[in-house]
């Protein structure tokens, strides 16, 4: 089958009869395998692939793009070391791509879904590229760095919705049964009107890749990219962005007004690692007079917690728990009984469910909204002001690199309260 025919067959896939041709009989009128190309072959994007090889049962990893090569072969490496999945990885030398520019060579190559899980950086970039050349995608949290990637995406969703395509977001909470049962009870008025939410994710250092001579300043700068702002947005939008969008979702949507907030760096303050904070605790206000307390944390030898305790009017919910407290003494918790499938897996299986069926996800713009809660915590905290939802939306703040090639870059300094702007 040729190219432009298989195309055209998958597109039909994706209508709203598509279902029938996945009937017994209807394979014949040609392949029907979804080709998956990976964008970012780091531990998630590896993770990812192996997901998405599970979801569907006529599913190829064919193409792999990363920055480095060494990174690309390591994962690759490592999928073919999964039994149930190894059949279904073909990925040839001539579709292995690195550099800056490897994704648009992914692009071309033929793939029908696209796992965008790079560092958060390149999200809008590569997102807006996959979305125009009419590729459906996965791709990971956060999906911006800065208030201009964030409403990139928010056109790109627009777009998607334009060209049919599906985008779903990493945002996996909002794909875990139980955590989907404790919101729809919130939704439903078992705790009233929700008047404060407080969110926590308190945890301990991560990696830190080491340093090469051979490498110039940006090649360490993108292996380690989790410390520099402009590739991960700070810690508090890269991890602590789950939070924020569960935050989202018990808000139904409904974004706050202003933020103020404080951080800084106590104990990562070797230049090794970058510029970022390893603390922030920001307060986030709605209209209606709710509050959102958020605090994070990266430090060695400090207790851990990672939870989202919901304060209502008339009770109280504890999400990474899965209970409710009513007032009145009346608690529900979610079975344990139950069988909960992996949520990694469960955004992959609805994924292309909803492209087998014509029923596509669309998670643009809550993938974006709560991208810039995130974000608008980090500015608060930066600049020891409060910040207002209005200018945070006139802004259009770029913290991208001038131009994206191995070389020079220089490190920004640490964002210093009442002296660092936000513009």
């Amino acid at each position: 089958m040729s190219d432009t025919n298989r195309r055209a067959f998958l597109q039909a896939t994706t209508a709203a009869a598509a279902s029938v041709a996945l009937l017994p009989g209807a394979m014949a009128a040609g392949d029907d395998t979804l080709r998956v190309g990976l964008v970012g072959c780091g531990d998630r994007g590896t993770g990812a692939a192996k997901q998405a090889l599970r979801a569907d049962p006529k599913v190829k990893l064919v193409a792999m793009c990363d920055a480095f090569m060494d990174r690309l072969d390591g994962s690759l490496g490592n999928l073919k070391k999964i039994e149930d999945i190894a059949g279904k990885i073909d990925v040839t030398p001539d579709r292995k791509f690195d550099g800056f520019d490897g994704y648009k060579k992914l692009l071309a190559c033929g793939v029908d879904v696209v796992l965008l899980t790079t560092p958060p950086g390149f999200r809008p970039i590569h997102l807006k590229a996959a979305i125009d050349a009419g590729k459906h995608v996965f791709c990971e949290k956060p999906v911006a760095v800065d208030v201009a990637g964030a409403k990139s995406v928010m056109e790109t969703a627009k777009l998607a919705k334009r060209k049919n395509v599906s985008l779903c977001s990493g945002y996996c909470y909002r794909y875990d049964l139980a955590k989907r049962e404790t919101v729809k009870r919130i939704h439903d008025n078992a705790i009233g009107d929700i008047s404060a939410m407080h969110i926590t994710y308190l945890t301990g250092p991560i990696w830190h890749r080491g340093t090469d001579p051979k490498w110039t300043p940006m090649e360490y700068q993108m292996r380690n990219w989790y410390y520099y702002t402009w590739l991960s947005g700070d810690f508090i939008v890269e991890q602590h962005c789950h939070n924020f969008d569960k935050a989202n979702w018990v808000f139904n949507g409904k974004m706050p007004v202003a933020a103020t907030g404080v951080g800084g760096r106590q104990q990562r303050r070797d230049p090794k690692f970058g510029h970022i904070y390893d603390h922030f605790g920001v307060t986030l206000e709605y209209a209606d007079g709710a509050k959102l307390f958020s605090f994070c944390r990266q430090m060695p030898g400090c207790d851990g917690s990672v939870n989202d305790h919901v304060i209502g009017t008339r009770g109280s919910a504890q999400l990474m728990a899965h209970t409710i407290t009513q007032a009145g003494g009346k608690e529900w918790e979610f079975g344990s009984e139950t069988k909960v499938k992996d949520m990694y897996q469960v955004e992959h299986d609805e994924l292309f469910a909803g492209i087998r069926a014509g029923k596509l996800i669309n998670d643009g713009e809550n993938a974006a909204h709560s991208t810039l809660m995130a974000i608008m915590a980090r500015e608060a905290a930066y600049t020891g002001k409060r910040l207002t939802w209005k200018q945070l939306m006139a802004s259009n703040q770029n913290i991208a690199p001038a131009k994206y090639e191995w070389g020079e870059i220089e490190t920004p300094p640490v964002p210093t309260p009442g002296v660092y702007k936000f513009v």
